[in-house]
């Protein structure tokens, strides 16, 4: 993979949940794409699904022009567009398994999954709680080595705990993760062409505790993981309380903001980009990009839903820098 031009990027991308609106979207950003980038992607996915949604679409010709793996097969039985069915949620967990691998053989520079049910996944009786825990799966890695970023509305958000109660986020965020999730929001924003980006800390509590007023957690926590990221380079800011980091993200912009909680980094990026945010799962040797929206049962099938959120993390990861010695890791 070193030896890649970032303009050169080859991208896996998978179909997502079959009864979602993932085929519909996969189809719609490679039909946008020009053909000297759509030469650059292989799209992963149940192919019978695909020859249908490119038939009701009338994009077969883009279908044709592409290079398609099978992945995820279903029967046309199980193919019922808005239907949460644990078929259609296994068949998600294998596509994206299946690009995973071959990114982590050197056949990829990234993965851009399409989006997935977590139900239709929990139907299946798998293990799944967002792409970060795949991806830590499929790499051999723990569950919490891996991040969740999302990119939209002018943002960048990492997170340190994700979909887990507060109370047990709570009992889990250390100064470790702190740094950890914070240097992986670091390498992925270098490998997306920002090279020292300026990071800031939300806070644990309300105005980062307001000096041990609200508790001793930002103390014992995220003011120690700041002192420790500053001293290798970085540029931080923070702990503050998110709220003032982000009004005044206008007139004291930073590259990365660090949340500690789901709601935290959720809230704004939802806020300011609503069906146009990227998901990044990072911290592995794969990189992977999702859609911030959901597969969207109730539009399935029916030709409405906008490729837009899908084709911007495409465009992304086909300008993203290759993985090297000199990025893999952060000093």
């Amino acid at each position: 993979m070193a030896g890649h031009r970032a303009r050169d990027a080859r991208v896996a991308l998978t179909a997502g949940d079959p009864n979602g609106v993932g085929p519909e979207i996969a189809l719609k950003a490679l039909a946008a794409l020009p053909p000297e980038q759509r030469n650059r992607v292989t799209l992963f996915g149940p192919v019978e699904v695909l020859q249908k949604t490119a038939h009701l679409l009338h994009l077969q010709d883009v279908l044709s022009s592409i290079t398609l793996v099978s992945a995820g097969d279903i029967s046309s039985e199980f193919h019922v567009p808005g239907k949460v069915d644990p078929v259609a949620g296994r068949s998600a967990i294998e596509s994206a398994t299946a690009a995973i691998q071959a990114c982590r053989s050197g056949a990829f520079d990234g993965v851009v999954a399409g989006p997935h049910h977590e139900t239709a996944i929990a139907q299946a009786g798998i293990a799944f709680s967002g792409y970060p825990s795949l991806v830590a799966s499929v790499c051999g890695l723990a569950s919490d080595s891996v991040f969740l970023m999302l990119v939209g509305g002018g943002l960048r958000i990492v997170h340190v705990t994700l979909h887990e109660s507060v109370e047990f986020a709570l009992g889990r965020i250390r100064t470790e993760l702190v740094i950890a999730a914070t240097q992986a929001g670091v390498l992925a924003c270098q490998r997306l062409g920002v090279t020292a980006p300026r990071v800031a800390l939300f806070g644990i509590n309300p105005h980062a505790s307001e000096g041990a007023l609200f508790g001793e957690h930002d103390v014992n926590c995220t003011v120690p993981a700041a002192l420790a990221l500053s001293q290798t380079g970085l540029s931080v800011t923070g702990p503050m309380g998110a709220d003032v980091l982000l009004s005044n993200h206008a007139s004291q912009p930073h590259d990365l903001y660090v949340a500690m909680f789901h709601d935290q980094g959720h809230i704004p990026i939802k806020l300011l980009a609503p069906q146009g945010a990227s998901a990044f799962s990072i911290g592995a040797d794969v990189l992977l990009a999702s859609t911030g929206h959901g597969s969207a049962m109730d539009i399935a099938g029916t030709g409405q839903a906008k490729p837009d959120a899908l084709l911007r993390s495409l465009r992304m990861l086909m300008g993203i820098a290759p993985v090297s010695p000199s990025n893999a890791a952060l000093s």
